[in-house]
């Protein structure tokens, strides 16, 4: 038997780590994937799922129930992954999701889908916060970008490919494929968590009891909060009596929120999320970014159809190059935080994005398909500069133990953000509609009359206004954003050493 020095174990058990660290980053990819393929890969399925279950009333609950069970999670995942570990939350999330589309394959009729995709936004929302949580866990500040940008482009490569596979399953084999190809992606991410992830015991992070009541209370007033802002204008008008009351039982959910919260020895949502000041103004500022996205995200496949003449393929690829330049952007963020800070970093990213998006109303009228792609390529590399080093900042403050529920935070807020501004933003498009067109119809019937090709010049013109209106908007939101890092965000964060 040949001996073996401390040296040579130290550097066995290097490499041996070195294995497992990548095994559990090939898996959070792929719980990432399952994340953010799904709404992509659904939405082109639509017609031939509305096709064979019916129920084109209420199809659009597909994807705001998946939404809704998403963002009403985080922060319950966030805390749960504080208090038992993220092992454990990532399995349990990934499992419900497996469930969820396995039932989604089995529906018979829309009802039972949607209630299926609600299984699956259990799910969802433990995949997203703790993918991000033990991307931080994983490695020291100085390799963060490297991780961060491997999730970047997951999403990059999800959002060009998921409506193509989406539209191939569905035109060659079956809707409930798009469901059931999560299965064997799901399962090789849940072995190579369940194998190499091995998380160290800590002394004093694991509270005794969990605040299971402010969950529920959590998860309630998300709920309605978020339906009245999904349904609202959509399903009744914004002022009707379904509206009203959704409101109403939302602020007073919001009340028994705080009132739980306060009385918690461990909360859900604590009170020093939002009394530190870095946390509180990344929060508001991934708000605003969430708000923003919804206009190029929403509204720009709509433009370049319907004003520029492209068809679906090519308006989708007017959208898609922002997911080229953001994560290449991202990935050298870290060149800029290292010289100038996580806040002025970020900084510059939206304070580019201000002047991107404000541009947009000012391209000529058709124009070329080339001046929109140029914009979104630019947007995409100054949200790249943006969002990243905030992520990455917010969660360095932190420890392990506040890790989960600081992340949760600020993808709960840009959630969130995301569902006000397609709310609001659509309200801002249908109200420069009316003006413009003497006060009748909404985008979605104007564009349907354009594709019929019984709309006139000045529909087209209309059209064009309303999305002007909505980057203005958006404009608007980067510069509170802007506005909020520079007064609320300390310069230096507080990093702690690793």
């Amino acid at each position: 038997m040949g001996s073996t020095t401390p040296a040579t174990r130290g550097g066995a058990g290097r490499r041996q780590d070195t294995r497992r660290r990548g095994a559990v980053v090939a898996a959070l990819m792929l719980a990432m994937a399952l994340a953010a393929l799904d709404s992509t890969v659904v939405s082109t399925a639509v017609p031939q799922i509305v096709g064979d279950l019916g129920g084109f009333s209420v199809f659009s609950w597909l994807f705001s129930g998946y939404l809704l069970a998403v963002t009403v999670t985080l922060p319950v995942y966030g805390k749960l992954s504080d208090t038992f570990g993220r092992k454990p939350v990532l399995v349990v999330g990934a499992a419900l999701f497996l469930l969820g589309s396995l039932l989604c394959a089995a529906a018979w009729n829309m009802g039972a889908l949607i209630a299926f995709r609600i299984v699956q936004g259990l799910g969802g929302g433990a995949l997203q916060g703790t993918v991000q949580t033990l991307a931080a866990d994983l490695y020291p500040l100085a390799e963060r970008p490297k991780i961060q940008s491997k999730l970047s482009t997951v999403w990059a490569v999800s959002a060009v490919a998921g409506p193509g596979l989406g539209g191939v399953l569905a035109a060659y084999a079956d809707w409930r494929w798009i469901f059931l190809v999560n299965l064997p992606i799901g399962a090789a991410a849940l072995w190579l968590i369940v194998r190499h992830l091995h998380e160290p015991e800590r002394e004093g992070a694991r509270p005794a009891r969990v605040d299971w009541a402010g969950a529920l209370a959590v998860f309630a007033c998300g709920g309605v909060l978020l339906t009245a802002l999904v349904q609202g204008g959509v399903a009744w008008p914004w002022l009707s009596a379904p509206s009203l009351a959704l409101s109403g039982t939302g602020l007073l959910l919001v009340a028994v929120v705080v009132w739980v919260e306060r009385r918690a020895a461990a909360p859900i949502i604590p009170g020093w999320v939002w009394r530190r000041r870095t946390i509180a103004a990344v929060n508001l500022a991934l708000g605003a970014l969430g708000l923003l996205m919804v206009a190029p995200s929403v509204f720009l496949p709509t433009y370049a159809q319907s004003v520029l003449g492209l068809g679906p393929v090519a308006a989708g690829f007017v959208l898609s190059v922002w997911t080229l330049s953001w994560p290449v952007s991202a990935a050298l963020s870290q060149h800029v935080y290292r010289r100038i800070g996580f806040r002025d970093t970020a900084l510059l990213g939206i304070g580019l994005a201000a002047l991107i998006l404000f541009a947009f109303p000012f391209l000529p009228y058709p124009g070329s398909w080339w001046q929109p792609t140029l914009l979104m390529l630019l947007l995409g590399g100054a949200l790249g500069l943006f969002q990243l080093p905030l992520i990455v900042g917010v969660q360095s403050t932190v420890g392990w133990s506040e890790r989960g529920t600081t992340t949760a935070s600020v993808l709960f807020c840009r959630q969130t953000g995301q569902t006000l501004g397609a709310s609001l933003f659509g309200a801002v498009a249908n109200g420069v509609l009316a003006a413009r067109l003497g006060g009748a119809g909404d985008l979605d019937s104007v564009t349907r009359a354009l594709d019929d090709g019984t709309a006139p010049e000045a529909t087209r013109r209309a059209i064009a206004g309303a999305v002007h209106a909505v980057y203005l908007g958006a404009a608007v939101a980067a510069a509170l954003a802007f506005v909020v890092l520079l007064v609320v965000a300390p310069r230096r964060f507080p990093v702690l050493q690793d």
